[in-house]
């Protein structure tokens, strides 16, 4: 389960109800753009950290170490960046009525698998394979 998803209660699907109905797809765009809203808050907190302590250091073992630190938060914000991107194209597959379906096989991914992984694109079989198969490629 992701940080943000703790926060948001467990969809609980009524007997009956029909696989990604509005409600569903609304419960899932709220948990996006509330893990987007932090994301976002967290890249540009670091940017004001990162120009607020930009120190220029006489030794150059801190210098190097400031440096060290910094392009490892780039690389985080980076990574963040890349989600927010991904969120992004999630968010216009619920507005087209193309969430929650494996793109590989087509089968549905599940309520559970999307709370835990709301950007999640294959079902848990698809993904399985799909991991099996980056093994084998890089041994």
């Amino acid at each position: 389960m992701t940080e943000v998803t703790k926060h948001f209660t467990p969809y609980q699907p009524k007997a009956g109800e029909e696989y990604m109905n509005n409600q569903q797809r609304d419960h899932f765009r709220k948990i996006l753009n509330s893990w987007k809203g932090e994301l976002s808050q967290d890249i540009d907190r670091t940017v004001h950290t990162m120009q607020d302590e930009v120190t220029m250091f006489a030794d150059p073992n801190d210098r190097a170490s400031q440096e060290s630190d910094m392009a490892l938060e780039l690389r985080n914000r980076d990574r963040e960046r890349k989600l927010i991107k991904k969120i992004d194209e999630t968010l216009v597959k619920i507005d087209a009525d193309e969430y929650g379906y494996c793109e590989s096989c087509g089968v549905e991914i599940g309520l559970k698998r999307l709370e835990a992984r709301p950007t999640a694109t294959l079902c848990i079989d698809c993904k399985t394979l799909d991991e099996i198969r980056e093994r084998q490629v890089a041994k």
